[in-house]
């Protein structure tokens, strides 16, 4: 089973997360910030990734720094849970309706990590929860993670579901990404040999 597990300690937060890709979309998330928790939940049912996330951080200040160091140690957890990356599909996309929006994501599991977020937030809060927030968790994992990550609404009204239809649509491209094709018999995809 393809899992990694990564410890983070700053003077802001203290965070361990461990991440099994061929799982079943189990979850035990505490980040402390009560609307993360909910979107790695679903994240972690459609990708049907089994995700243990404990974080805590310097909530007194704000919720940035809980959020951004989640996204760096899950992403760090999911490059390590792929290996040498042989066999994967590598490319997948999803287009995720949520209600009234709907959400395009494409991600390639390259190497070469990149974010382009296209996405806009009618209210600057969902809840008590900054929704400036979302961009900076995707930006953190993406980066740490190693994959090119295009996200862009398409068009939406409702805050809640538009972060919603972030993460499950990266859930479900991810899902698919990480997926063994039969035919690449275990050969790394690419050209080059290496991601």
């Amino acid at each position: 089973m393809r899992s990694g597990t990564v410890t983070r300690r700053t003077n802001e937060t203290d965070i361990a997360v461990s991440v099994k890709i061929d799982g079943s979309g189990k979850a035990n998330i505490a980040t402390g910030v009560g609307f993360l928790d909910h979107m790695l939940d679903l994240l972690a049912r459609h990708a049907l990734f089994d995700l243990d996330i404990n974080v805590k951080g310097d909530l007194h200040i704000d919720q940035h720094h809980s959020v951004e160091d989640c996204g760096i140690a899950l992403g760090q957890a999911f490059l390590q849970a792929l290996g040498d990356k042989k066999g994967i599909k590598r490319y997948a996309d999803c287009l995720l309706p949520m209600d009234e929006t709907l959400t395009r994501t494409a991600l390639d599991i390259s190497g070469r990590p990149f974010l382009v977020f296209r996405t806009s937030f009618p209210t600057e809060k969902i809840g008590n929860f900054d929704t400036e927030l979302v961009r900076e968790w995707f930006q953190a994992f993406a980066m740490n993670a190693g994959i090119t990550l295009h996200i862009e609404t398409l068009y939406g009204d409702n805050s809640h579901h538009i972060a919603e239809s972030c993460f499950k649509g990266l859930a479900r491209a991810l899902r698919d990404a990480v997926a063994q094709d039969p035919r690449e018999a275990g050969r790394i995809p690419s050209t080059k040999g290496a991601l």
